[in-house]
């Protein structure tokens, strides 16, 4: 009886098991389960809702879409800042790596290695008289250029300092292996100081390019200066005052450290007297227009020596008139001139070309010596990033009639040069150039000598 028992009841479960998935089928052939309906009715809610709230948010999300593209066009239009800043201070590393090559031909006699007159054209040191020419190549990097730029606002004022150095003039040649200012091994160079000032509002106080030069008419050139005899050229501690009478016209006057620089009866050899009593005074007006610029400058100073234990002195002048013409609307092409005249101010023009005055031993007095110089330059577009320069540069000079010529035969009488370049800048702040020069010094005594150049530079400006 047991044993019927047990066998209904496994023949009925297992008929439940196969009435189960059929049953599970019947119910879905039957459609969804109140449940499940209530289910889908939800989820169509929610994607209703949905629907209208990205509905709702499409004009919000095109505005900031635009306004983000508009702050985003005017970061990218906006130049990036420059420097960095310390403080109230925005500090700035500006200046240029340059490299100089030249093959210069000195027609009578020779230049010493590592001198300024290897290194650019200085035309009191071209050998003059009838010894055997010489032909030298140099490479140099030199005329480097390193500048920081201070500029801060105090108490309502505007604060600029200003600090440039290159390694041109300290050569510093000491004669150990290291080869400070030797060619052989590392041609190492000393830093040396160029322009340092600080300036608050108008008033400018330090080391500066002499209130009495006009910049702006130095011409474009490889060459350290470019048109060395016929320009005012002088760097020099000062304190200098710029009031600016009109928007187009500003007059600037300075009073600047003395030095006389004079020659004797015995020698052309300037001798710096350091005696000096009184600054020399400098002004100069300024004006700009749409055609161009023009400077008119002029110096007042005391050259003094000392004598047999009694100072000399004597009173110099000098003027100068410079200017820059545009010869096209977009300024790329210019004509740049400048003359001066002047007794006593040889220091100031052509690097010191002739002294200041000449010292008469016997009698204690100081002559006279009175200069005449110039430069005119034209710079000329050819085609996109190619320019050229021609350039002409004399000077001129007179000594005091008293002065026995054949004690002077040695002394600078003139000098002149003209040179062409071609540059072109084939990257940003790059600019590659190629120069020839003709230079030619006489003496008093009529001794005459030649300098032909051929210079190649490379720059690189930031």
């Amino acid at each position: 009886m047991a044993g019927s028992r047990a066998a209904f009841v496994a023949a009925l479960l297992g008929a439940t098991a196969l009435l189960s998935p059929m049953a599970a089928q019947a119910q879905s052939r039957a459609g969804p389960s109140a449940r499940e309906a209530a289910l889908e009715a939800r989820l169509a809610k929610m994607e209703a809702e949905l629907a209208e709230l990205r509905t709702a948010l499409q004009p919000s999300r095109a505005q900031t879409d635009a306004e983000g593209a508009a702050k985003l066009a005017a970061l990218e239009a906006k130049p990036a800042p420059e420097g960095m800043r310390s403080g109230n201070t925005t500090i700035k590393l500006t200046g240029f790596v340059k490299l100089v090559a030249a093959s210069s031909h000195f027609a009578n006699g020779a230049v010493a290695t590592n001198s300024l007159g290897r290194d650019f054209y200085l035309p009191q040191t071209i050998p003059v008289g009838s010894a055997e020419g010489t032909t030298d190549t140099d490479f140099g990097a030199k005329q480097t250029q390193l500048a920081v730029n201070l500029a801060s606002t105090v108490a309502g004022h505007r604060v600029l300092g200003y600090v440039e150095t290159d390694f041109q003039v300290d050569s510093n040649a000491a004669p150990a292996i290291s080869g400070g200012g030797s060619q052989r091994t590392t041609n190492g160079y000393t830093l040396a100081l160029r322009r340092a000032w600080l300036q608050v509002d108008r008033l400018l106080i330090g080391q500066e390019w002499t209130n009495f030069q006009y910049v702006g008419a130095l011409p474009e050139s490889t060459d350290y200066v470019g048109a060395t005899e016929g320009t005012v050229f002088a760097r020099q501690p000062q304190i200098r005052y710029a009031a600016p009478l009109s928007k187009a016209v500003t007059l600037s006057v300075a009073v600047e450290n003395p030095e006389s620089a004079t020659t004797t009866l015995d020698g052309p050899a300037l001798i710096e007297n350091g005696t000096d009593h009184l600054p020399d005074a400098t002004a100069r007006l300024n004006l700009i227009g749409s055609r161009g610029e023009l400077s008119l400058a002029g110096v007042v100073r005391q050259v003094r020596v000392e004598a047999s234990g009694t100072g000399r002195t004597q009173a110099g002048y000098g003027v100068s008139a410079a200017g820059k013409l545009w010869l096209n609307a977009a300024k790329s092409a210019d004509l740049r001139a400048m003359v001066t005249y002047g007794r006593d101010i040889s220091r100031y023009v052509g690097l010191n070309f002739a002294p200041d005055a000449v010292l008469v031993p016997a009698t204690g007095r100081l002559e006279h010596v009175k200069v005449l110089a110039g430069l005119v330059a034209v710079r000329v577009p050819l085609a996109a990033q190619w320019r050229a320069n021609l350039i002409g540069s004399f000077q001129q000079v007179d000594y005091a009639s008293a002065l026995p010529l054949a004690s002077i035969a040695g002394h600078n009488k003139r000098a002149f040069s003209i040179a062409g370049n071609l540059f072109t800048s084939p990257v940003k702040n790059v600019d590659l150039g190629i120069e020839f020069r003709h230079g030619e010094r006489a003496l008093v005594s009529g001794q005459k000598g030649r300098l032909e150049r051929v210079e190649f530079a490379a720059k690189y400006g930031f």
